[in-house]
Formats: structure tokens, sequence, C-alpha cells
């Protein structure tokens, strides 16, 4: 299944809400990478694995299930998260870009890419109850991130 949509960030129409600046956005979104247990409800642990430049091999633990992911990071752009397969979780990617179609009007664009389900496990109401649930935890990242914006914890 393949899921795209966008969060708008800062809107001109909405002159009582703190526009956010790119760089606050991407310390917001990189901070998934460091703390995504602010961002994901029944995560119980994250190690990181690996680290290099642009790079984190990491092990999400929700009970009993272990995923190992590999998020590449391209600063103040994109990041990537490639899962890999592993049983009961088939194998996905997430990608978060950073979109700025004027100076100052920020976008985020999630895109998922996740293995189909077998032909006989195939529900609509499966993949929808999914989008559904991506859309509303990638909106909830974003408030949390404007959140610690107005905090002041994602300043230089």
């Amino acid at each position: 299944m393949r899921f795209e949509h966008l969060v708008q960030v800062n809107d001109p129409l909405l002159p009582l809400l703190d526009p956010l600046t790119r760089a606050q956005l991407w310390r917001g979104l990189a901070r998934r990478v460091e703390d995504p247990g602010a961002f994901m409800p029944g995560l119980d642990t994250c190690t990181i694995l690996e680290r290099r430049t642009n790079y984190v091999k990491r092990e999400l633990a929700f009970g009993r299930h272990r995923f190992v992911d590999h998020v590449h990071l391209d600063p103040q752009r994109r990041i990537r998260y490639d899962s890999d397969l592993a049983d009961p979780h088939a194998g996905s990617s997430l990608t978060v870009t950073i979109e700025e179609p004027q100076d100052g009007l920020l976008w985020v664009r999630f895109i998922y890419d996740t293995v189909p389900a077998e032909a006989g496990d195939a529900d609509p109401r499966w993949d929808e109850a999914r989008r559904s649930a991506y859309r509303e935890s990638d909106i909830d990242a974003i408030r949390r991130i404007r959140e610690w914006a107005a905090d002041g914890r994602l300043d230089d």
C-alpha cells in the first residue's frame, strides 16, 4: 500500500498561529529519530544500534516485538525510515519531506510504502484504517513539534 499526504505547518490565514522556522521544523522532525517514544504510543524502548553521519540504525521494542529500522537524514530536507522485514511486520518505508513552495510557507509530505497483504488477507477497511491512523499520527507529530517550539525547546 502506498499512502501520501501533506500537513500544512505555517498558514498565513491563521495569524494567531505562531509560524515555525524551517530550522525549528527540522529539529522537531529529527527529534522523532532520537526520541521516537514521544511520537509512538506503546513504544517500550528505542536502542540506537549504529550511528554514522546522516544515518541511524535503531531497534524499536513494542512489548515482545522488536523491529529494526534504518533512518537516512538529508538535513533540513528529508528523513527516510526503512524498516527491516520481520515477522509479523512486513517491512515498510516512510519518507518525510519538508516542502516550502513560498518563503516561510512550510508543509510536510509523508509518504508511506508498505508491503501489501497476502491476497487472501486483503481487506480495504484495514488499509483505510491504517491511512487514517498514519494521518492522525502525523498531524499529532506536527502539533507536538509546534508545542516544543513554543516552549523554546527547538531553538538554536
